[in-house]
């Protein structure tokens, strides 16, 4: 006997759970239902801290009760087949059930390189499933060496956590590019993060590719593309994620360019029923309207924002993926938004560069301060904000989003000067020496 709900959502992590709550605040009269595999969600930025700051998994999961405290019905059961024209899905555990709308939050799987020996059991890839990652947090309680392959965001979240278990004697990095996180900051940015590992214990192997996985059985190491072989009771996978569309795929929705499912501006697929977001969902950039590869659980609650709000009316619409993200090792924070120098050269910008540098509260001998640095990026002609960096203490994280607030807006050069913030000695830079307008400022020298 089929089912029939108004508003099926098939995915429950952050794309999924957001798309749901949205739909229900705009649309109370609508029967909504999240349809997941997963018994335990979990929050999918905390997954590196669990093996160390927080140190348990069940200590970073999301509370169902945000489902029932919004009126959203929970199934634990996967999708496995989308009947377009009859408007239904079916699960694995044998449930027709019919849609008026569908939102796809499919979310993404982690890239496996084709490299012998990363099936073998002690070498793990960071998906989203609890009894996977239990299984790691286990390993690595017993591990003496650790090697993690990649090193963006997972992989120095991750290696950064492991160096804080006390068994683990050594921690090493395996990167192909020639710094960590270079897709994701400048080269200075870069080194000061590696500067970092280093100081923190962590050997940092970059311009480096693994062979092979070595040993009989269990994983005892990683062979290197120059013949240096790296030992490791544990090998941890970060090297980026690919979408998971296999579901609209078979139902005959179209994909992207980066191979995931084809939307429009308000998140609706081809089919006008159907709408997609989060990682499994095609982006373009804010920056020119190129496909965009980003995956970050930011975009994917803005995406859900949008798609939720349309399904019965067009109320948002996208305005394309600038791009903001932070991370921190120990006490100090990078965060990005927008574009790069290296990404503003590559979409064919001409732009100017501020820069300013100085202590995080006034005067400077604050308890808690640090040094804090904002570099901007400006458009040469329009002056507009194309692009933010900072580094130093906490207060980067947020005041990223303010910069990312202001790309958004398309502010100028002269309106980000012209800035009125609030400052406080314990809190703020003094309203003098405030980083972010004074590096606007300094980008007016060039």
């Amino acid at each position: 006997m089929m089912e029939h709900w108004d508003v099926v959502v098939v995915g429950g992590s952050a794309a999924g759970l957001t798309a749901a709550i949205t739909a229900r605040r705009h649309y109370p009269d609508k029967r909504t239902l999240l349809i997941r595999r997963e018994e335990r969600v979990l929050i999918p930025c905390g997954i590196p801290y669990i093996f160390g700051t927080v140190g348990a998994l069940d200590k970073d999961l999301i509370p169902d009760g945000l489902l029932t405290q919004n009126g959203i019905e929970l199934l634990v059961d996967e999708v496995v087949g989308l009947d377009r024209e009859g408007h239904t899905v079916t699960t694995a555990g044998g449930r027709q059930i019919g849609y008026e709308r569908l939102v796809l939050a499919t979310g993404s799987l982690p890239v496996m390189p084709p490299v012998a020996g990363f099936d073998k059991p002690n070498v793990y890839a960071i998906y989203k499933d609890a009894a996977l990652l239990e299984a790691l947090q286990r390993d690595l309680q017993a591990a003496r060496r650790v090697v993690v392959v990649g090193g963006g965001f997972i992989g120095v979240e991750i290696a950064d956590e492991c160096n804080k278990l006390a068994n683990v004697q050594e921690v090493r990095i395996v990167e192909m590019l020639p710094h960590c996180l270079l897709v994701s900051y400048d080269e200075e940015f870069c080194t000061a993060a590696e500067d970092l590992l280093r100081e923190r214990g962590i050997h940092v192997h970059t311009g480096s590719k693994v062979s092979k996985v070595i040993g009989d059985g269990r994983a005892t190491g990683v062979l290197l593309d120059s013949g240096e072989t790296l030992e490791a009771d544990a090998v941890i996978l970060g090297i980026g994620a690919t979408a998971s569309v296999e579901l609209a795929r078979k139902a005959g929705l179209p994909l992207g360019p980066t191979g995931s499912v084809q939307v429009d501006r308000t998140m609706r697929t081809e089919d006008e029923r159907v709408f997609a977001c989060g990682d499994c969902a095609e982006k373009v950039s804010f920056f020119g309207g190129k496909p965009s590869p980003l995956k970050l659980a930011s975009i994917a609650c803005a995406e859900a924002r949008i798609a939720g709000a349309n399904l019965y009316g067009i109320r948002r619409e996208n305005v394309g993926t600038v791009g903001v993200w932070s991370t921190a090792l120990g006490d100090t924070a990078f965060a990005t938004a927008g574009l790069t120098e290296n990404l503003a050269r590559r979409h064919g910008y001409d732009f100017v560069i501020g820069v300013s540098e100085g202590p995080d509260r006034h005067p400077g001998c604050m308890p808690g301060a640090s040094v804090l640095k904002v570099k901007l990026l400006f458009e040469r002609r329009t002056r507009v904000i194309i692009g933010a960096q900072i580094m130093g203490g906490r207060c980067a994280g947020e005041m990223i989003n303010i910069a990312s607030a202001c790309i958004q807006r398309r502010m100028t050069l002269d309106d980000v000067a012209a800035f009125q913030m609030g400052t406080h000695p314990a809190l703020t830079a003094s309203p003098i020496a405030y980083q972010f307008v004074n590096a606007a400022e300094a980008a007016l020298q060039l």
